[in-house]
This record gives C-alpha cells, structure tokens and sequence, in this order.
C-alpha cells in the first residue's frame, strides 16, 4: 500500500526548508528577478544546510545520508514556494552529485564528489535540454560516437545552468548503446558555452547555451563506465519538476487567498464572490492532485520500481496546472496582478517555464 505519511525526519527536513523558503528566499526574491542575479548570502545560506552534501558518502567529505526522492520531492516543494530561480540555482550542483551517486565508478566519485564537500559552494550542472520545438527527453538528438576507444560528442544544449562557473558538466547524448551522460570539464576542445540567456522566468537563474563541435573525450569520462540505464535519472528529474511545479502553485493560492480576503469590493471582500471562491476552490484542488501524482512517481522510484509513466504523468500534469494556476493568481488580483510590486506576475512568468525545464532538477 502507498503511504505518503513522511517520517519524523522528513517532516523536520521539510519544517526546515519551510522555515529557509519563508525567512530567506521569499524575501528576496523580487529584488533577485529585478537585478537577474543571485545574492550570494543567500547561496552561502543554503550551502550550510546541506542540501548537496547530505548524500555524499562521509568517506567522500559528506554526510552520509540515504538519498531518497521522496525526501527530495518534500524539499523542491518548499524551496520552489521561496523562489524557483534561486532554488534551481542553490541545487544545480546536485545535477552533477546524484548521478555520481547513483551510477559513478568507483574513481569518478573519488575524483569528483570531494569537490561538493567544502566550506564553500561549488558549481556542478548538467546539459539536457536542447534547442528544438520538438525536444524530448527520450530522443536526444546530442549525439556520441565511438572513435579509436574514446566518444565524440557532437550537439547543442541550451538551459545548462551556472555553465560558465561549474567544475564539470554532465552533459547527457545518444550513444551507440542507449542514452548516456558524459563527464565534461570546462576548457574541453571543442565545448562552446554561448551568451547568457535572456529567459522570460526564472531571471535570476544564469543559464547558457553549450555546443559540443566534436568534443573528445576518454570512454572514462562516460557515467559509469560501460554506460548504464539512465532512465532513473530522467524519471527524477521529471518528478523534480512537478514538485517545483507545486511550490510554485501553492505560492501563488496561497497569496490569492490573503488578497482575495483583504480586498473588499461592494462592501464584502472578493473571496466572498462566487466566481473568485470557485477559482479559488480549484486552484487548491489542483495542487492537491499535482502533489498526489508527484508523490506516487517518487514513491515508486525510492522502491526502484519502474517510474516513467508515473512521473510523465505528474511532470505534465503540474506543468499544465501551473501555468493556469498562477494565471488565475493574477486574475483574482486583478489589476494589481500585472504590477511588479506583487509577485504573482512572476510566478506566472516562472510557470511558464515548466514545459521546457527538463533537467535542471532532480530529487
């Protein structure tokens, strides 16, 4: 039977993480999205609490703790209802580490993973995504070829997070066997990281465009060696996107409601009219089922059972329900929810984002 009760320690991570997205990251998040950058306070913030080096084995510098999507499901909800920029970017690193976690040889964790277990932040991202209308995560066009022992791989990604600044990317391509991720370091011939992008939402987040123009690289570089089945990787990564879809969601009800009871209209307040008490009702059902749908896809990939229709489901499901979500926030606003001074224009812009953010997360 499914039981999405969290433990007593989910529940105080979860508290935690409340309490951070509340005190830390919502109070800065406006002014994040107006200047397009991070503050790096908060960065340090967030680095303390451990968000990357929990799961980190302690022989490697970390924690030692369990790695468990569900846990992680918990945490993107919360951080996402503080701010989805600032969260994607205090979590890149992760794109690099659970890989390793998972799937890593023995020598890519002990060359990598101590790097993630300092006093400071350290950058590690992953390119997914691809500039295509058409853009799937399971048909890459990236592609990686076998040449004298090593791969060559040739493609374009777009959406690569903190690219410019990160140790390594994981860069994910078509290999002759099935997908596959490879390790790359900046400087790599043949690696083009393009401008910054200049994206509606998520504006504090730097993201870049990466080439790959046959970029060489030793068969050691590849995750796992002789390869492995990725399908895990690309399930979380859907799964993390519809928790960050529900944070997201539940900011924005959750401030149509203040409102929607403050603002008086014909003497009542406007959560009293049937048409924004209807909206409302549905916003909140919503986010119910969004979080039920992530919840199941979580839940089946922490028992290592088979997951991807479990977590297409939920990541376009919430990336529908988002986006209409935080429209109707707008709405209930009215006027005043196309000025910049309240926040649910951004979480609309933000919303938007969804259907495109495969691989910038993963729980």
């Amino acid at each position: 039977m499914v039981n999405f009760k969290p433990t007593d320690e989910q529940e105080l991570i979860r508290e935690t993480m409340a309490a951070f997205a509340r005190d830390v990251l919502r109070p800065q998040a406006h002014e994040a999205d107006e200047r397009c950058e991070v503050p790096e306070n908060v960065v340090q913030r967030a680095w303390e609490l451990g968000l990357v080096q929990s799961a980190i084995p302690e022989a490697l510098g970390g924690y030692g703790d369990p790695r468990s999507p569900i846990t992680g499901t918990l945490l993107l909800e919360e951080l996402a209802y503080g701010d989805l920029a600032l969260t994607l970017h205090l979590l890149a690193p992760r794109l690099l580490t659970i890989p390793l976690l998972l799937f890593g040889t023995e020598d890519q964790r002990k060359r990598w993973l101590p790097r993630f277990t300092g006093d400071r932040y350290a950058v590690g991202t992953a390119a997914f995504v691809e500039p295509r209308w058409d853009f799937d995560a399971s048909s890459v066009s990236t592609r990686a070829e076998r040449v004298e022992g090593d791969y060559v791989v040739t493609g374009r990604k777009c959406l690569v997070p903190l690219a410019r600044q990160a140790e390594a990317l994981l860069v994910y391509a078509t290999a002759p066997d099935g997908l596959a991720a490879f390790i790359v370091e900046p400087g790599t011939s043949g690696l083009v990281i393009g401008e910054r992008e200049k994206n509606m939402g998520t504006r504090a987040l730097e993201t870049y465009p990466v080439g790959l123009e046959g970029v060489r690289l030793p068969a050691g570089s590849r995750l796992g060696g002789e390869g492995a089945d990725l399908e895990p990787l690309v399930n979380a990564s859907r799964v993390a996107t519809a928790a960050l879809a529900v944070g997201v969601s539940r900011a924005a009800f959750e401030y149509g409601v203040a409102y929607a009871k403050e603002r008086r209209a014909f003497g009542v307040a406007i959560a009293q009219k049937q048409a924004i008490a209807f909206m409302l009702a549905t916003m909140a059902t919503e986010i119910d089922a969004m979080r039920l749908l992530a919840w199941e896809a979580a839940w089946r990939l922490e028992r290592g059972q088979p997951a991807t229709r479990e977590s297409c489901l939920a990541r376009d499901y919430a990336s529908k329900a988002a986006l209409k979500i935080t429209d109707d926030a707008v709405q209930v606003l009215g006027g005043h929810g196309y000025i910049r001074d309240h926040p649910v224009e951004q979480w609309l812009r933000d919303a938007r984002g969804f259907t495109t953010f495969d691989g910038l997360a993963i729980v």
